[in-house]
């Protein structure tokens, strides 16, 4: 019996619900470590991950029959949930929606190195202007009324600030 070969690598990328919570370097970690766990046990390998304050951004490998909005999802219930009970922050929610977007293998150690360093990232660049750059690199028609609710540039400022004390 034939084997199957694949090799799928996807940059997700989601958003935390705006002004009911930020992710916080104190937590951040134990978020990603978090995450990573689902992931793994969903059968995907973690290539990249990073928490930011307004969003988050995995990178992963996953084989043919991986459902990426199941996925997606798992990750999110999960995960919310997780930050709900261990840091007893009530409010916390992921936006809906996501973005996918696939590369590769000759583009992982690039997108690695850009996941890994958001922070630098974003000491330039909002989560906005990433984002839609995003979908222009990838030819993605989208309505910006249906994209994500973004933070002020004001409050950007502040959160980063903030995260890199």
């Amino acid at each position: 019996m034939t084997q199957t070969f694949s090799q799928i690598y996807i940059h997700l990328v989601f958003a935390v619900k705006l002004r009911n919570f930020r992710i916080s370097p104190s937590f951040s970690d134990h978020l990603e470590k978090y995450i990573t766990g689902i992931v793994k046990n969903k059968g995907a390998k973690l290539m990249a991950i990073k928490a930011m304050p307004d969003h988050m951004h995995i990178f992963i490998s996953i084989y043919p029959d991986t459902s990426i909005s199941g996925l997606v999802r798992d990750i999110k219930a999960c995960s919310s949930g997780y930050i709900k009970k261990t840091f007893h922050y009530s409010l916390f929610s992921w936006q809906t929606g996501y973005g996918a977007f696939s590369y590769s293998k000759s583009q992982s150690k690039e997108v690695i190195k850009y996941i890994l360093s958001q922070e630098e990232f974003h000491r330039h660049r909002s989560f906005r202007e990433e984002y839609t750059k995003i979908l222009m690199d990838f030819g993605v028609d989208y309505d910006e009324k249906r994209l994500f609710t973004w933070i002020s540039e004001d409050e950007m400022s502040s959160l980063m600030n903030r995260y890199h004390q």
